[in-house]
This record gives C-alpha cells, structure tokens and sequence, in this order.
C-alpha cells in the first residue's frame, strides 16, 4: 500500500482558513474543497514543494516520497 507523502497536521485547521492558497499554488491540483472539506490527492503530486510555503498557518508537512525516485512519469 502506498502512504502519503503530504499530510496536513489539523486537518480541521483547513476550514477555517480564508486564503486556501494550496489549490492556488499547487499546479497539479492535489488539493481541492469538497463540501467545505479539503482533499489531498498526493498521486497528482509533481513534487513542486509550493504547498507547504503557500499554507499560511504552515498546517501542511511534506517529506520526499519513500524510495527516493522522486516523481515517476506514465507515458
């Protein structure tokens, strides 16, 4: 199974926040709001590291994905 490499340390936290300037920042759209909940997709991640400099309450942590490959691209 595979585990996240992006994790959000109060996931309540997110809802009070105004700005969501992660589903602005991160160019491959592994954030979203569905029904005032925000989502994480971490398989669109491109491994950009925007999201956790974008977050103005620093909720989002954000390590390199295990294995150390990096970003593997399906053709």
């Amino acid at each position: 199974a595979h585990r996240s490499h992006i994790a959000l340390k109060d996931p309540q936290g997110c809802g009070r926040c105004r700005d969501r300037a992660c589903v602005a920042f991160c160019p491959s759209g592994v954030y979203a709001w569905q029904a005032e909940r925000l989502t994480v997709d971490y398989r669109r991640c491109i491994e950009c590291l925007a999201c956790p400099f974008a977050c103005p309450s620093g909720n989002i942590v954000w390590h390199y994905p295990p294995g150390g490959y990096g970003v593997i691209y399906h053709y």
